[in-house]
């Protein structure tokens, strides 16, 4: 039985409030981390992810990874990859920080 690939934002936001049961990884660029982003987060740009894979595993050793972008597409495409990978505690947060804006923190800007 396989795990779900996405987790909600609410999902996503009570495993970060236990301390070290979660990594949040932003997959987006840099200039969108800049108009918006969760406090905490580690900026990672998905074409970055292949080379930051031995990085990834070692987060994940302690933790699973939560995988964030603008609207859950490329956080899907790489938490499926990493899973491809082996790192199965990989989630896609769904909806993105579009989503978590909306229903975690509306004082995360929406572009």
């Amino acid at each position: 039985m396989s795990q779900s690939l996405e987790i909600t934002p609410q999902e996503a936001k009570s495993r970060l409030a236990s301390p070290g049961k979660a990594t949040l990884v932003d997959v987006r660029e840099p200039n969108e981390f800049a108009v918006a982003h969760i406090p905490g987060s580690r900026l990672l740009p998905m074409q970055s992810i292949p080379a930051e894979l031995q990085h990834l595993e070692k987060l994940a050793d302690g933790a699973d990874l939560l995988i964030l972008c603008h609207h859950g597409v490329r956080s899907l495409q790489v938490a499926n990859w990493l899973r491809a990978q082996g790192i199965d505690n990989s989630y896609s947060i769904a909806g993105g920080i579009d989503r978590w804006s909306h229903e975690v923190d509306p004082e995360i800007p929406q572009y």
